[in-house]
């Protein structure tokens, strides 16, 4: 109306009609303006103002609605005419524009659902982020409060998430619960209102409140009860805190009873919540199956593994000690020695695979701690070369030691043990007359050490998986190529990468270029200060 009356002041102040006869037009804009902000009624009204006003105040005979020209009648019925159509238009417009932005905002908030419950972190409390995205995405339209509850084990509904943005706490009394029970149970909604009616229309409950009046312009909250569907399935109950007065019915608007003649997208929300909650329970029985499924497969590998690595010299030492045993039969020195070397050799060997269970468990605890010092890598790995030449016999050996070495911060009895345990293996799989290099390389912050062999090597596949505990390789024999054998526990290589990686280092193997494997050992120097020793 301000608008039309402005147009009007500023064409008789100016004198502009009939000077430009077209004049009235300027008015379009006016009438294209409160289409747009206000609205398709609103335009029409300023329309009927605008034409008016001319009539009034601008077109001859003045203050009066008597036009004697025919044309001035005929020309301002076409103003109203366009007007008109122009609100219309424009309006349809406006709608339109709303309609879309609201569809974006819709197609954001399920997005963003979507994004939130794929996190790996959302898989543990995927609840939590749904009643959450509830709150936020309909906090526009009154929603303070969002409770998702489902059923245990024995049917019982238990708080599963809350989200909460109301001034009052939330306190769940038991006739709400047994509310949220009817509801699950019979698979109605179930509302609390202000409004003091006691109906029940297209299966929603209104219960009247006393505490409220009818006519109560109070802000307070009313409490909606509405079952979680997947499909046909009940899966929960979601309690809704919804902020209303007595002039506005946010929950009416929220909840209607038909979804298709009312605002479907919280129903669409709700039904992508009850998926993403199902989809996170079966992903969670899934990882549960699959860790279960895992725990099975290293139970059985450890027993077979274990077992036959305890049998084997438990045979040998039983089989040694009867012989000694045997009243009826003398045995000779030189026999009576080998069966002691016999137990002994077996006793190391059962105390060696006891030695790496204990540490692959204290390493799996985090209970590996080492006693660093400063040590010369070069006089380790010599000390282990001299206690191993009992294993290693007339095996070549071929030592690569710089003269000039850092010193290593390093624990020395965990290194001796990772040294030991390449070299054992490299004796163990590799032909008796070839021979092992070990060399040393000092590489700035960096000290590596390599073992390498020309034994049959290892496959491409399986190198990624040495490292893995009780994962055996099968290897020709050294004696005899054309069978196959998987020694040992499976455990040493895994006790070595655990050693080493408690002193921030690193393992690994490779192909040795013309034949066999070679193990690489990298451990950081650290910085030396001759006033620590």
């Amino acid at each position: 109306m301000l608008g039309s009356l402005g147009v009007t002041g500023i064409i008789v102040i100016f004198h502009l009609y009939p000077r430009i006869p077209n004049i009235s037009i300027i008015y379009l804009l006016v009438v294209l303006t409160f289409a747009v902000t206000c609205g398709r009624y609103a335009a029409i009204v300023t329309s009927l103002i605008a034409s008016l006003a001319f009539d009034f105040f601008v077109v001859p005979p003045f203050f009066t609605f008597v036009m004697y020209d025919p044309s001035e009648w005929v020309a301002l019925f076409i103003f109203l005419v366009v007007a008109l159509v122009t609100a219309q238009l424009a309006s349809s417009l406006r709608v339109q524009v709303q309609s879309t932005v609201l569809q974006e905002h819709e197609t954001h908030a399920l997005y963003d659902l979507i994004r939130e419950t794929t996190r790996p972190e959302a898989l543990q409390k995927p609840s939590q982020v749904i009643v959450q995205a509830i709150v936020k995405v309909f906090a526009a339209r009154g929603v303070r409060d969002c409770l998702l509850l489902q059923p245990d084990e024995q049917g019982r509904l238990q708080v599963q998430a809350s989200a909460r943005q109301a001034l009052l706490d939330v306190q769940i009394a038991e006739s709400e619960l047994m509310l949220a029970h009817k509801v699950l149970l019979q698979e109605q909604r179930l509302c609390w209102l202000e409004t003091g009616e006691s109906t029940k229309k297209s299966g929603t409950h209104r219960l009247y409140d006393p505490f409220i009046g009818r006519h109560s312009e109070r802000i307070c909250p009313s409490i909606c009860w509405l079952p979680l569907r997947l499909g046909e399935q009940i899966i929960g109950v979601i309690r809704l805190q919804i902020q209303s007065s007595a002039r506005s019915k946010p929950l009416e608007d929220l909840l209607r009873a038909d979804p298709q003649t009312g605002n479907p997208f919280f129903w669409t929300f709700l039904d992508q919540a009850a998926s993403l909650i199902e989809r996170a329970r079966l992903q969670s029985e899934n990882l549960s199956i699959e860790i279960l499924q895992r725990t099975d497969a290293l139970r059985s590998t450890l027993l077979s593994s274990v077992s036959h690595d305890l049998r084997t010299p438990l045979t040998v030492i039983k089989a040694a000690a009867t012989s000694l045993l045997q009243e009826e039969i003398e045995w000779g020195e030189q026999e009576r020695r080998s069966f002691i070397l016999s137990i002994e050799k077996e006793a190391d060997r059962l105390n060696h695979l006891v030695g790496n269970l204990l540490d692959m468990s204290r390493i799996e605890h985090g209970a590996i701690q080492p006693d660093k010092d400063w040590y010369n890598i070069n006089a380790l790995i010599a000390d282990v070369v001299t206690r191993l030449q009992p294993l290693l016999k007339e095996r070549e050996v071929h030592l690569f030691l710089p003269e000039e070495i850092s010193l290593v911060e390093l624990d020395y009895l965990h290194i001796d043990q990772v040294v030991s345990n390449l070299l054992e293996n490299a004796v163990r799989y590799t032909p008796p007359d070839s021979p092992i290099d070990v060399r040393v390389e000092d590489q700035k912050q960096m000290i590596q050490i390599t073992v390498a062999d020309r034994g049959p090597g290892i496959a491409l596949e399986d190198l990624e998986h040495i490292f893995d505990k009780f994962y055996r390789v099968l290897t020709p024999r050294p004696e005899q190529q054309n069978e196959e054998q998987s020694t040992g526990s499976g455990l040493g290589l895994a006790v070595c990468k655990g050693l080493v990686e408690a002193h921030h280092g690193r393992i690994w193997a490779e192909p040795r270029p013309g034949g066999g494997v070679i193990f690489f050992v990298t451990l950081p120097t650290g910085t030396f200060d001759p006033d620590t020793l």
